[in-house]
């Protein structure tokens, strides 16, 4: 249960945050409760859509953000994040629930989307302090220096969304995804 109210439509949201809402209800066909709960603050909502925006016109593949959030998601113990990509992973980017297990292990059956998983997790596990040898992996894996600063933006932009549904739990509105077996 989310340890604070949500709107329980776009109406019931402050007034500020009621264009967002309707922008994500257009694009989605609803208003996922990570958008309600941000609703709460219109100026947290902007800034997570905006993020998210311009990253989305970036270099990255639909497929490796998702594979990066899936991978940040599992690291941060975020189970509405987990069960958000992991629908959005296959229905979305059209990635393999094979693919989507990898990822969440912090790699990937592509080898240069490997490099890119692994260097998202090695950011958010050691809070951005990787090496010049982590740089020069994700480089030689065929990354140029935009995409690396946008892994680092997709790092920040999953975190932050881990951290609100972690600290306001989040009611989990996708299919819960599986528990991972070792």
């Amino acid at each position: 249960m989310s340890r604070i109210p949500t709107p329980i439509s776009i109406d019931a949201a402050p007034e500020a945050s009621r264009g967002s809402l309707e922008a994500v209800n257009s694009l989605l066909g609803s208003v996922p409760n990570l958008f309600r709960i941000l609703a709460t603050s219109p100026q947290a909502l902007e800034g997570y859509l905006s993020l998210n925006g311009a990253l989305s016109k970036g270099s990255l593949s639909a497929q490796t953000r998702e594979r990066i959030a899936l991978a940040v998601a599992e690291l941060n113990g975020c189970d509405y994040c987990l069960a958000a990509h992991s629908y959005l992973g296959t229905n979305l980017a059209k990635l393999s629930i094979s693919e989507i297990k990898a990822n969440r292990l912090g790699t990937s059956s592509d080898i240069k989307a490997a490099a890119a998983v692994r260097f998202a997790v090695n950011i958010a596990k050691h809070r951005g302090k990787v090496s010049d040898t982590d740089v020069q992996a994700v480089r030689a894996a065929g990354y140029s220096d935009a995409e690396i600063v946008e892994i680092v933006g997709h790092v920040a932009l999953n975190t932050f969304s881990n951290y609100i549904n972690e600290v306001l739990g989040t009611e989990i509105d996708f299919p819960v995804a599986d528990q991972l077996v070792a």
